[in-house]
């Protein structure tokens, strides 16, 4: 139930300064790929954290800082306004840990995005396939057929079948619970093993969301965190090689 939703606004401001015609949600999910793309923006943009929500429905813990100061876990609101592009964040520390929560607090993410003028929400995430991908496709999803030429022309695949089980968690119910308010969604998802978490993958999709929404930002730090973990990556798969021939030699 909502009332197991807390939202506090970090400060006092007419409603309208937060208004935005796009909202981009970037929660955690499969390869922390849409968390990656998102965080990336709030800080190349420098947007304004606007509010907190705590939940009952995110893990019974708190998070501990390098300071070893805790704070409860939450998920935040960001307002961007710049001269191209005005838009709302959604990041933070998790989703839901029941199906019940999963509902009731994308429900709450849309009437917020409702609240503030929200036309356009884009949801990000990664496409699990359970193997190191050389090339990453970004695949896509969106809740109305008017909206999937715009979204193709910028090489978002539009797969038969795929995803393959739907799209769980905010990413999808978000698509949904925006329909009735006649909000566009599209929800963008970068493939990815589902092993680690993949700026790899995260650098092609906010190279086509930047496409999307008009704008351009240096990508560099994904583009050295991917590189760090292709290095990574490489190392382990010749030591796996090592072994095996090994092995293969004892045999």
């Amino acid at each position: 139930m909502k009332e197991n939703i807390s939202v506090r606004f970090i400060e006092e401001k007419d409603e309208e300064e937060f208004f935005a015609p796009l909202l981009i949600e970037g929660l955690p999910g499969i390869g922390h790929v849409g968390k990656l793309v998102a965080e990336h923006l709030i800080q190349e943009l420098g947007a304004e954290k606007i509010a907190e929500i705590t939940s009952l429905y995110f893990p019974p813990q708190v998070i501990l800082g390098v300071d070893g100061v805790t704070r409860l876990c939450n998920n935040e609101l960001y307002h961007y306004q710049g001269d191209n592009l005005t838009c709302l964040f959604l990041v933070g520390d998790f989703q839901s840990t029941s199906n019940e929560g999963h509902y009731h607090l994308s429900s709450l993410y849309v009437d917020i995005a409702h609240r503030f003028g929200v036309k356009r929400i884009y949801t990000l995430g990664g496409y699990g396939v359970g193997h190191f991908v050389e090339t990453p496709r970004i695949l896509g999803a969106v809740n109305q057929i008017s909206l999937k030429e715009e979204i193709e022309k910028t090489g978002v695949i539009f797969g038969e079948g795929e995803p393959g089980g739907g799209i769980i968690g905010a990413a999808g119910l978000m698509l949904g619970f925006a329909q009735p308010f006649g909000i566009e969604g599209v929800c963008l998802m970068g493939e990815t093993s589902g092993y680690l978490v993949d700026p790899k993958s995260a650098t092609l999709l906010l190279e086509i969301l930047c496409k999307l929404i008009g704008i351009e930002v240096d990508t560099s730090n994904l583009h050295e965190r991917a590189a760090e973990m292709e290095d990574a990556l490489s190392k382990i798969a010749e030591q796996e090689k090592g072994q095996e021939e090994e092995l293969s030699y004892i045999g």
